[in-house]
């Protein structure tokens, strides 16, 4: 299984994927909290890679996690334009109801964290371009 991790200041998006593409866990947690339920996750689920975004906060986060799990794979991805993917893919997975409908999807702000849908999209950029080395 892989663990995403969108790593941020205040609060982190993680989520859990199989092999098989399939989507065991997406959660947004308190960064403060980060370890606790890291240390959950790993007992409760077989993880193998553990990716995390590039961008805001990163270092601090790769640092702690090679400390903390030295013999976890961890490998940072890109993460520019994950923020507006994951927006987009919010309304695919929650339809926008009543008013919020008719606003184009540009002018519709998500009513909660998305920071979950970052971490499965920065996994799916991780499982593509295992596919694409496979290819070449």
């Amino acid at each position: 299984m892989i663990l995403g991790i969108d790593p941020g200041k205040e609060k982190c998006g993680v989520a859990i994927v199989g092999l098989d593409r399939t989507v065991h866990l997406r959660q947004v947690i308190a960064s403060r909290d980060f370890t606790q339920h890291v240390d959950r996750l790993l007992a409760e689920f077989s993880v193998s890679t553990v990716v995390i975004g590039d961008q805001t906060t990163s270092r601090f986060w790769q640092t702690l996690l090679r400390s903390r799990y030295p013999t976890l794979r961890l490998i940072a991805i890109d993460e520019r334009h994950s923020s507006e993917q994951a927006r987009s893919r919010y309304w695919q997975l929650n339809p926008p109801r009543g008013l919020t409908r008719m606003l184009p999807e540009g002018f519709r702000l998500p009513p909660e964290p998305w920071d979950d849908i970052v971490a499965l999209i920065l996994i799916e950029r991780y499982m593509g371009s295992l596919v694409d080395a496979e290819r070449s």
